[in-house]
């Protein structure tokens, strides 16, 4: 939050009565000194803003498409298939006993709101440089936004999953009822990514091109094309170090509630989420102050 202080200027000698015009108060916002912590009721106060921007996101993102929503199905799907024939068929990958195209599709599901939010999220200061040098709101809505925008592609793809795990016979259990923690996981590890490559972005612009890679080696050392019980137990620890590989365990443990589910995986990538969430968050606050003058 922006400090803020009024002032009047009345001349010497003369009371504001001698004046006969009403007095014009001046409000001058001038950045915060050092930590200021988030203010929740400023935020929500904020919230229509948080909800157009997530809109206009969303239509920019299907304007003057010819398939328009329909890319939020042939995305995970056609990469889905390509895994099966790949990795599946041509590597015989397991897949701890699910038919191999729904196991690859309820990893790639979380995976891609990931790497769309994080993308968005990364270059959704400098996007909006001309909404952030201008007027005063809280910073925070603008990586928020970007990473909520992703929901919409994400619950249209879940359906299509839902669908595929019918026809192949898979009813979820009690266990689905978990499937909301790790949606919120997915969005808190996005958004704390986010805010830590938004604010670095304002400074060292390269930071958006590194965001390709990035996203690209960061999938293979996620359990999407192969399962995590693929991984020695002597490396599960450092493997759970990756916030996205407790993601995708929670989404797998969720629709399938397989014994191979490695829930101290889960466990130590969520206590992971939080940290660099809580970092982020810092770290964010305190550059947020700068925006205005480099972006």
């Amino acid at each position: 939050m922006a400090d803020s202080e009024q002032s009047v200027t009345i001349p010497a000698g003369i009371s504001s009565e001698q004046l006969g015009t009403p007095i014009v108060h001046r409000t001058v916002i001038r950045p915060s000194r050092g930590w200021v912590a988030i203010n929740l009721a400023e935020t929500w106060a904020y919230r229509e803003l948080l909800y157009f921007l997530t809109w206009r996101d969303i239509k920019v993102r299907y304007k003057q498409t010819a398939l328009g929503v329909l890319w939020a199905v042939l995305q995970p799907v056609l990469t889905m298939a390509a895994f099966t024939v790949f990795f599946g068929r041509l590597a015989k990958m397991p897949s701890d006993g699910i038919p191999y195209p729904i196991f690859a599709l309820s990893g790639l599901l979380p995976w891609q709101l990931f790497a769309y939010a994080l993308t968005q999220s990364s270059n959704s200061v400098v996007a909006n440089k001309n909404l952030v040098s201008k007027v005063y709101f809280p910073r925070l809505i603008v990586p928020l936004a970007a990473v909520l925008s992703g929901l919409v592609d994400f619950a249209i793809a879940f359906a299509v999953l839902l669908v595929m795990m019918f026809y192949y016979g898979i009813v979820p259990g009690l266990a689905l009822v978990v499937i909301p923690f790790a949606l919120l996981l997915t969005v808190v590890t996005a958004l704390a990514v986010g805010l830590w490559l938004s604010a670095l972005n304002v400074r060292y612009r390269d930071v958006q091109y590194t965001i390709p890679f990035l996203s690209q080696f960061w999938m293979f050392v996620t359990p999407i094309a192969y399962p995590a019980s693929l991984i020695p137990e002597r490396f599960r620890v450092l493997y759970g170090l990756n916030p996205m590989s407790g993601v995708v365990e929670c989404f797998r443990w969720a629709l399938f509630g397989h014994r191979n589910a490695s829930l101290s995986m889960i466990a130590l990538s969520s206590i992971v989420v939080v940290l660099a969430f809580f970092g982020g968050l810092a770290y964010f606050r305190k550059v947020e102050k700068t925006f205005a003058d480099l972006v």
